[in-house]
């Protein structure tokens, strides 16, 4: 039966009041420590990682629709599952090293704040606090549908990066042969360069996070289909971002043969290689991927955190019913401002430090939705089927092995 007018317009205008948690939570990972990630691929093994975009797209998509499912049909963010569903020693495990987790990310997004600001001629000095009380205020003045107007708002900017991967020019006969083709070699180094693409790609937080902003949008189980909708919207773009990085780098740096450390030295090496403009997108890039990011992960930890131990929380609450939350959100963001603005702090290794935390925690993550979508007291006729079930874990799976892959040769 053919839609006329009316309801094609009515169903594209609940999906608009659906969509944005799924978009959100994955273009938000490509952050400082992210675009980090891709442009040391790019720069060290040029297009050859490109494949691993299509396995990265997959899994992204079923990790954040087991969030989207069981925050619609549960009602409840995943720390408040985790309390109900666990004991009380795993909770307060989980959530420890998930606020230990999110502290050592935000301060890798102020320190890429600090240094796409400084590309700019700006004193971190300067941009670092600025841009604390701005997200400060961001969240302390508004509700959740301005919050994620604005947020939204932050992904669009992200096109900066495709921009970057039309003008370097790439060879598009050899970017579509190694995106199709996987290639690979059996070394540390390369092997690294795997898993923590993935790492950094599905990253802890982003499940609390996702679950947390679907129960304050209110998205009821008739609306499961559009929230779906969004989740797959914004794993492709987060995912597109990431490749077109990966792309320029591949493209100017590794032919080059330059060596970066991180994405400012990426951001910085385009100059000379592809023309200031590419020099100046990329880093503006890093810096609305920053600003965005540090304003996420500290949210995403005042949810996790009052959820676990029943506080009130929610950016639709005013300061003095939610004290807790909006408290344990401005510590997050003086703790990411104070250690970047330390004189001679290795910010380098810390970043590094941040995505090894990201992979030890990733399948305890994982394992605990796993465990809560299969309970049938819980999710009912939404949870997992068998052959959906089998897809899952077995990707779940893959992603724990990586995960453990990463921690294990980053260490040793």
């Amino acid at each position: 039966m053919k839609l006329n007018f009316k309801q094609r317009l009515a169903g594209l205008l609940v999906i608009l009041a659906v969509i944005g948690p799924g978009i959100i939570t994955s273009n938000v990972d490509n952050d400082a420590g992210g675009i980090a990630t891709y442009s040391l691929a790019g720069a060290q093994f040029g297009y050859t990682l490109l494949w691993i975009s299509i396995p990265v797209l997959i899994l992204l998509v079923i990790v954040q629709e087991m969030c989207s499912r069981l925050g619609v049909v549960t009602g409840k963010g995943l720390a408040d599952l985790i309390r109900e569903n666990f004991s009380l020693r795993m909770t307060f495990i989980i959530m420890s090293a998930l606020v230990i987790v999110n502290i050592t990310n935000t301060i890798s997004e102020f320190a890429g704040i600090a240094a796409a600001s400084e590309i700019f001629g700006i004193s971190r000095y300067f941009a670092v606090p600025l841009s604390g009380l701005f997200v400060w205020w961001i969240i302390l003045k508004s509700n959740y549908k301005s919050v994620e107007k604005v947020f939204l708002a932050a992904c669009v900017f992200y096109i900066a990066y495709l921009i970057s991967g039309f003008m370097v020019k790439p060879d598009w006969a050899i970017v579509a042969k190694a995106s199709i083709i996987p290639t690979f070699h059996f070394s540390k180094v390369y092997i690294m360069a795997i898993v923590g693409i993935i790492g950094t790609t599905i990253a802890p937080w982003m499940q609390f996070y996702m679950q947390s902003s679907i129960v304050e949008k209110g998205i009821k189980k008739e609306e499961l289909k559009y929230s779906r909708i969004d989740v797959i919207v914004g794993s492709f773009l987060a995912v597109i971002v990431a490749f077109f990085i990966v792309l320029t780098t591949a493209a100017t740096i590794f032919k080059s043969g330059v060596n970066i450390e991180t994405a400012s030295d990426a951001a910085l090496a385009l100059g000379p290689l592809a023309g200031k403009y590419a020099e100046y997108l990329f880093a503006f890039g890093l810096l609305n991927a920053s600003l965005f990011a540090a304003s996420i992960l500290p949210l995403s930890t005042a949810y996790s955190v009052s959820e676990a131990f029943g506080w009130e929380l929610g950016v639709n609450r005013k300061f003095s019913e939610a004290r807790r939350f909006y408290g344990l959100y401005g510590l997050m963001i003086i703790l990411g401002m104070v250690f970047v603005l330390i004189p001679g702090f290795n910010l380098i290794t810390l970043m590094y430090f941040s995505q090894v935390l990201n992979g030890i925690l990733l399948p305890f993550v994982i394992i605990l939705m796993l465990i809560l979508i299969n309970k049938n007291d819980l999710m009912g006729e939404y949870k997992n089927g068998k052959i959906y079930n089998i897809i899952i874990w077995l990707s779940s799976i893959i992603i724990i092995l990586l995960s453990v892959a990463m921690v294990y040769l980053m260490i040793f």
